[in-house]
């Protein structure tokens, strides 16, 4: 594998506008859970499916149930930033890596430090009155018993994140795929690429180099310059400005 990290590190060092592209692999180094791995949330055994549970439908006609489960399975106040975060944010600093896509809703890239991220699922840590439109911070959510209510309107207050059902916001598409259209060297980690439409953002990439790092293959590994079969933690451990 230190073949493939030394290519890796001579592609960034070569590139002046590289975006990253990441998947729910990014954070299981973090302790937070994926989604269709074996001991992901989806393997849950639930009565309800959790695909259910955390789509628009269910969100409006049983909204205590679905605050139930989604703050004991989709937060995750402690986590930390790992390597892959932490080392992503530098190469931002350095002017190595123009924009951060993300299908994670942790907001761990900006805890590490990113500035340019583009949340495609949204996140965790803004919230809104679905009457009022008063935003609320993840703190209120986790002090709130049951389903959170506006302390100015009593609406109920909804998670800023995409739900099943639900269409991704479009001045952040816009925006991720303009970044990927003028980006010199795509790299792609932590994701199996089979969740739509965010898997399709290869499809816009015209640059130099496409990188994917993932611990198992891909169904775009044949169009990549490099492919890197491990934890994307211990890889960006290992890549030097």
């Amino acid at each position: 594998m230190m073949d493939q990290i030394a290519k890796l590190n001579e592609i960034i060092a070569g590139s002046k506008r590289a975006v990253f592209f990441g998947g729910a692999g990014v954070s299981t180094e973090s302790g937070i859970p994926d989604f269709r791995s074996a001991d992901g949330i989806y393997s849950i055994d639930s009565v309800i499916p959790p695909e259910t549970i955390i789509s628009h439908s269910f969100f409006m006609e049983r909204p205590e149930e679905f605050y139930s489960f989604y703050k004991d399975k989709m937060i995750y106040p402690d986590a930390v930033p790992n390597a892959a975060h932490i080392k992503l944010a530098e190469l931002e600093r350095a002017g190595k890596v123009a924009a951060i896509l993300t299908q994670n809703i942790d907001g761990l890239h900006q805890k590490a430090g990113s500035k340019n991220v583009f949340e495609l699922h949204g996140s965790v840590e803004r919230n809104y009155c679905t009457k009022c439109g008063k935003s609320f911070d993840l703190s209120y959510i986790m002090h709130s018993d049951g389903v959170p209510h506006c302390d100015v309107c009593n609406g109920i207050i909804k998670p800023d994140v995409v739900l099943y059902e639900e269409p991704l916001d479009e001045r952040v598409w816009e925006g991720a795929v303009s970044a990927i259209v003028k980006a010199d060297t795509f790299i792609i980690g932590g994701t199996s690429l089979t969740v739509y439409p965010a898997a399709s953002l290869v499809r816009y990439f015209r640059g130099d180099h496409l990188v994917i790092i993932n611990k198992s293959a891909t169904t775009y590994d044949g169009y990549a310059d490099l492919n890197i079969n491990a934890p994307i933690g211990e890889v960006f451990s290992e890549v030097h400005l």
